[in-house]
């Protein structure tokens, strides 16, 4: 297995959206420094690679510490599942206590297992866990979409060790994006997909009644969708293209029979896309489901439709209380179970929540934008080529429009 790239990159340099069109309105709300998921403070994320030598391994690890202390101090979180035809662990729990205290590992289908694993092996490294004896609790956080079109699976290259790595790795830069981490092997809307990020910056009021402002950031893992439902700000970009990738098909029955193939797994499996939102507005669970929620409407807006084999699966944290865990084990009880203790927490008033609702479906847009601009054009598994968005086709069509 290798590190280095095994896509086959055109000639064409890629570009996040806003610096494609520069003048195309995305919402109301202002992005962020980095317009990425690392602009919400203490968030830190990492991306990793697994290359085959002869092109059939194309997959990946894209790891989220969703604040620095997160064992001891746990995050509100609420989880939305748009169609469940896919897998995130942990969710259980998130659902019972509205609790997240664990790192966020997205990945492969066939890797939930060793990503599990390999959190778990991670906090006993990093927690100094006594040989032997494990007195804590942790339910790992790992999601998954379907890369098998362009990566073997059946070589299950993702191991412990690639978590470990991930989690030790992590910054505060902005996110890679494009054929990166969880998303190397991806396809969306028949174009090559992959990682995305994005953010919003909301002017609100601090406890006290002062002016503070709150980010709401967003990362995707965009694996979902039809060529023809794809719109960029309302254009039916997807659409135009789809037509002339028809024209060209039928004076090319490489092209044909490659479309045909592909058209034929994307039946069978459409994909799914998981979205990452974090927010440090002091939100409660039932606020970051709503949350979480409102992703549905910036996928919409590109172009999802959440079909039946695809796993659209949303989670919401915020860093804007601490939550204490961790605080009962054999060794240690800083509460009583059984006496009903108050914690201070702030929460925003649900009558001004508006403004976040928009930021997470703006910056859930945009970051699947950002997924389909960044990545490059990838021969994977068994030959199978996918393209990259025609990022010159695209300006072309948007300037008719905007």
């Amino acid at each position: 297995m290798s590190s280095s790239s095994s896509t086959a990159a055109g000639n064409e340099p890629r570009k996040r959206l806003r610096d494609l069109l520069p003048d195309l309105h995305l919402g109301y709300w202002k992005p962020g420094p980095l317009n990425s998921l690392t602009d919400v403070p203490g968030v830190r994320v990492h991306t990793q690679e697994i290359f085959g030598d002869e092109g059939n391994v194309n997959t990946g690890v894209t790891s989220i510490l969703p604040r620095e202390n997160w064992f001891y101090k746990a995050c509100y979180s609420g989880i939305f599942s748009f169609n469940g035809s896919g897998e995130m662990t942990g969710s259980h729990w998130i659902n019972e206590t509205g609790l997240l205290h664990s790192p966020i590992i997205i990945t492969n289908s066939f890797a939930v297992g060793a990503a599990y694993q390999g959190i778990y092996e991670y906090t006993i490294k990093s927690q100094a866990a006594t040989k032997g004896n494990v007195d804590w609790f942790l339910l790992p956080v790992v999601a998954e979409t379907f890369d098998g079109y362009l990566n073997d699976l059946t070589q299950f290259v993702v191991k412990p060790e690639h978590i470990i790595k991930g989690l030790e790795s992590v910054s505060s830069d902005r996110v890679r994006e494009g054929s990166v981490g969880g998303g190397t092997g991806m396809i969306c809307h028949y174009f090559k997909g992959g990682t995305g990020s994005s953010s919003r910056v909301v002017e609100g009021l601090d406890s006290k009644g002062e002016p503070k402002t709150y980010t709401v950031g967003a990362l995707v893992q965009a694996n979902y969708g039809r060529p023809q439902h794809f719109r960029i700000a309302g254009v039916p970009v997807g659409r135009i293209l789809a037509q002339e990738a028809d024209k060209e098909a039928e004076s090319n029955p490489a092209i044909k029979m490659a479309r045909d193939a592909l058209e034929k797994e994307k039946d069978r499996k459409d994909g799914s896309i998981i979205v990452i939102l974090a927010t440090d507005a002091p939100l409660h669970p039932t606020q970051l489901q709503r949350l979480a929620k409102r992703a549905t409407v910036g996928l919409s807006r590109v172009g999802g439709y959440g079909h039946n084999p695809s796993g659209d699966v949303f989670l919401a944290f915020s860093t804007g209380n601490e939550i204490p865990v961790q605080s009962i084990s054999m060794e240690r009880r800083a509460v009583d179970p059984f006496k009903p203790t108050p914690i201070n927490v702030d929460l925003v008033d649900d009558s001004s929540i508006n403004g976040l609702f928009e930021a997470a479906a703006d910056a859930t847009e945009e970051a699947i934008y950002n997924a389909l601009c960044m990545a490059e054009t990838m021969v994977g598994n068994q030959g199978h080529k996918i393209e990259a968005l025609p990022l010159e086709k695209v300006k072309n069509i948007m300037e008719r429009y905007i």
